[in-house]
Parts: C-alpha cells; structure tokens; sequence
C-alpha cells in the first residue's frame, strides 16, 4: 500500500568495529541495521557519552568486541585494561538490560594445563588481559539474556592491515625475519569470517549464555606457522622451532584448545579447522 512507512528492521550496535571480528561482523549478512562503533565514534569509558548515544540509537542487539587485547600492553597498564575490558563492559551490560549483548571473550581464561576445555571447566587466568575477561564475564552473565562467546586465534584482514597474527607472520617473512614458533603452545584458531557467521546464527537465536567458539583444530604454534608458509610459497618463510621452556617472559598457557560441541548444536554449519578452511577457501586472505 503506497504511502505507508516500511517497518524498520532492529538495531545493532557493534563495537570495536575497527577491529578484525568488528569489521567482519559489521559486514556479514544480518536482519539487524548494523551501527558499526570504532573508538572514534564512542568513548566506551566515557559512561556520559554512551548512556547518550544509547538513548539516541536504542539498540536491541549489542555485540561488544572493543577491548584492550594486547596482553603486553594490559601488563604494562592494568588500570587502564580493567577501565576498558572489565569497567567499559560491565556499563554496557547493565545499559543493555533489557535487550541482547554478546560478549566476546578468550580461550586465554584458562591456565592451559590440560586443553580441550568445556564450558564449565574452572578459570584460572595467568595474564592481567585474561583477568580482565573473566572479570567482565561475571559482569555479562548477570543477566540471563546475555551471551559470552569465548573465542581463539582469529585470522583473516584486519582494517589496519597489521593486526592478526597472518598478518605479523607475514609482515616478519616478507622483512626476512625468522619467526620462533612453539611447538607445544596450542590453540584452535579460526577465520574471522567464520566466527562472525556464527556469531550472528547464535546472536539471533533463542540462545544465552557462556559458549566456545574456535575452530575444530588443535594446532600447535609451529603448525600454524607452517600452514601460512605454505600459504605463500613466494616469502620463502623462516621458521625457527622452539619450546616454552626457551621462553624469557610472562606465563603462557600451553593448551587452550576449546570444546565447542555446545555451540555447534545452534549453528547451521560445521565449524571449520583450519586446514580444512584454507584448503576450501584457496581466494581469501589469510
């Protein structure tokens, strides 16, 4: 009928949207109108700013991937990570009482002391940026609407072009670097294209909770490495493996690999490893 106004479609907010998952997100197919949020458009410490622009939006979906995620530089100012990871959320998920948030997390909760962690399993956070997330999970799962996704290693193009670890390694080939690889650090990485489709099939179910959200892998550092060098034959990639007990720094854990059975249950499709994922997308970037 001509001269009636279309119904306007949801509203969702997506912070960090300068970010690698944020940009992925914000450009994934959805029924919501996406309102990409970089920190140039809000300050999320900036509670004023965000209580106005939430009056204004009125968002019914919140998908928070804005964080301090450098684990060096949370070490180097943790009042300035507990400001932006734990303080920042914990704001935002009592703004959003009554509509959804998705909060993404790390696989870095956990000590790494036995590997293929399930939902339930204990925390045990050996860095100040690990700390930070299990501080705002509390936080997010206070209501009972809201989601946090703990996720791995994400690959893919970042905004920035500097910002994933394909890109680092990358970068460190193309400059002739030989890049330390562990050969007993694990993880479960995953595409960022994967982990935004799925994070949007678990954002507009029924669904709410903790969930793992990785890939179907478990893969060593050194893995990793020799599936990107493989990747680009042309860099003529140097490789140099190592051990953590060669490593000078703060702890690491050795095994994070996730379980994601309880997430697969809600999703249309098979999560990926990372072998798998490359060998069938040969044209993205990675």
């Amino acid at each position: 009928m001509s001269g009636v106004p279309k119904p306007l479609r949801p509203r969702a907010w997506i912070t960090g949207a300068a970010g690698l998952i944020g940009h992925y997100l914000a450009h994934a197919s959805t029924q919501f109108d996406i309102i990409p949020l970089a920190r140039t458009d809000l300050d999320l410490t900036n509670f004023a700013a965000v209580d106005e622009k939430f009056r204004h939006d009125r968002p019914q979906l919140i998908l928070h991937c804005a964080a301090m995620s450098k684990s060096p530089d949370c070490q180097a100012n943790p009042t300035r990570a507990r400001a932006i990871n734990v303080d920042a959320t914990a704001h935002l998920a009592a703004l959003a009482a009554d509509c959804r948030l998705v909060f993404f997390s790390t696989d870095l909760v956990f000590d790494g002391s036995k590997g293929n962690y399930i939902e339930i399993d204990a925390v045990n956070p050996l860095s100040i940026y690990a700390e930070t997330k299990v501080a705002a999970e509390k936080f997010v799962l206070k209501n009972p609407r809201h989601i946090v996704l703990r996720t791995s290693l994400n690959s893919g193009a970042s905004p920035g072009g500097r910002t994933t670890y394909n890109e680092q390694l990358r970068d460190a080939w193309q400059r002739e670097k030989t890049a330390k690889l562990f050969v007993d650090e694990f993880r479960c990485p995953i595409a960022a294209t994967v982990t935004a489709r799925a994070t949007w099939e678990v954002a507009e179910s029924d669904a709410s909770g903790l969930f793992h959200l990785a890939g179907a892998e478990h893969l060593s550092r050194l893995q990793i490495g020799r599936l990107l060098a493989a990747r680009h034959p042309e860099l003529n990639a140097r490789i140099d493996a190592c051990s953590l007990a060669e490593y000078d720094g703060p702890p690491r854990p050795p095994d994070t690999s996730l379980n994601c059975a309880k997430v697969q249950k809600l999703l249309s499709f098979p999560l990926p490893g990372l072998t798998q994922w490359l060998h069938d997308h040969p044209e993205d970037a990675f």
